[in-house]
């Protein structure tokens, strides 16, 4: 089973609770060793998160990475990714030139996984991964924000960032999309779109429209 076809199934599981056999069986057909580490083996790693906050890992394919780089175009600044997994989009995003770039993954397994990616880049010691649970990381100085997370956490998610990202900050979420949040734009389509939200834009309606008062 390839990347895309591990989305379909996430796809079809969501809404649904997931449980142990499920996960055996994604594992399984997607034949990521790191997965059925995360899945059986290193859940410990996750215990200190809520469950309702654990977020299971699908690699994302080379054109959902080519989506979210397409909607990053022409930006520069640090760059963060919310649950890197193997850290393929933290890679990508430094051969694009931003500076610095960071993942963010609970995971030691998929660290090891994105420190070794880096290396056979020869980007190893340029940029960084960090085993940090996102939703205690600041991000008040990040400009580029990527997500691939599930629905479930997203409206959550939104909170979080609405608080303490810049006014200029631009926030890509790959997979599914922001609940409550009005892209700025969109790439790709199907299980590969994209969508980009610029912070600036997405509070102006609550500055013009303030609670308590009608439209």
């Amino acid at each position: 089973m390839d990347p895309e076809d591990a989305e379909r199934l996430a796809a079809e599981m969501h809404g649904k609770p997931v449980k142990g056999w499920d996960l055996l069986q994604i594992a399984t057909g997607t034949g990521l060793a790191a997965y059925v580490v995360w899945a059986g083996i290193l859940m410990p790693g996750f215990r200190k998160v809520p469950l309702k906050l654990q977020v299971p890992y699908f690699p994302a394919s080379a054109k959902q990475v080519e989506n979210v780089m397409l909607l990053l175009e022409g930006r520069t600044g640090k760059m963060v990714d919310l649950g890197s997994g193997d850290g393929r989009i933290v890679l990508e995003a430094y051969r694009q030139g931003f500076r610095p770039t960071v993942g963010y993954e609970l995971n030691p397994w998929l660290l090891r996984l994105s420190g070794y990616h880096a290396w056979k880049a020869g980007c190893y010691g340029k940029v960084s991964y960090l085993r940090e649970d996102l939703w205690k990381v600041d991000l008040s100085d990040c400009t580029n924000v990527t997500v691939f997370l599930a629905p479930s956490v997203l409206q959550l998610l939104e909170r979080k960032l609405l608080t303490e990202l810049p006014d200029e900050a631009r926030v890509i979420a790959g997979r599914f999309p922001l609940p409550s949040w009005t892209p700025t734009s969109m790439a790709g389509d199907g299980l590969n779109r994209a969508w980009a939200y610029d912070l600036k834009a997405v509070r102006q309606p609550k500055q013009d429209n303030p609670e308590g008062r009608r439209a």
